[in-house]
């Protein structure tokens, strides 16, 4: 009895001490966003404030992601439309600063791919979503000689199921996710 139990201990060890924590680095990472507009064209964007934190394997499985991203930092290369998103009308950046993503579920789908799934939080609504993941290479810095994680994620929202936006027909509903990301082992 007392071997299982020591066995039993000494696994979960193994298994704790096999994840790390990684963190995106944001010289090499971009939160980018595209939307329909006026149902002829697609208008790209992207944050560039976030922070995200994941807990993983040195070969990036069974990840577990915490995402903060910053209303305020959106950017579509047009200042006024920017200010429109910053607004009441859409983010309300002032009254919710920070969309959030807290990760719930992992799978992995093939040798580099994986599904995502946790608690998205955008203007005051959490929702589930599901995004597609692909582990792009893994290697080691040769500066820090720390592991460094190159992964894209990617997933489609809906807008209104958020309350950002009215129901216009000038908008998509559909928001395509695109986050590439560069993550240090810490």
């Amino acid at each position: 009895m007392k071997k299982t139990i020591f066995a039993l201990a000494f696994l979960t060890c193994l298994v704790a001490s096999a994840q790390s924590t990684w963190k995106s680095d944001g010289a090499h990472s971009k939160v980018g966003f595209a939307i329909t507009h006026l149902m002829i064209s697609e208008v790209e964007g992207h944050f560039g404030e976030f922070d995200i934190t994941a807990t993983a394997t040195d070969t990036f499985d069974e990840a577990e992601f915490t995402v903060d991203i910053k209303t305020t930092s959106v950017d579509t290369d047009n200042e006024r439309r920017d200010n429109h998103l910053r607004s009441a009308d859409f983010f309300d950046a002032e009254k919710y600063p920070s969309i959030t993503f807290k990760s719930t579920g992992y799978e992995k789908t093939g040798d580099k791919t994986f599904k995502l799934t946790g608690d998205l939080t955008m203007h005051g609504v959490t929702k589930t979503v599901t995004m597609e993941g692909k582990v792009n290479g893994i290697i080691t810095d040769q500066r820090s000689k720390k592991l460094k994680a190159g992964l894209k994620l990617t997933g489609t929202i809906n807008r209104l199921d958020f309350g950002v936006g009215g129901d216009t027909p000038s908008l998509g509903d559909d928001v395509e996710m695109t986050i590439n990301l560069e993550m240090a082992q810490q």
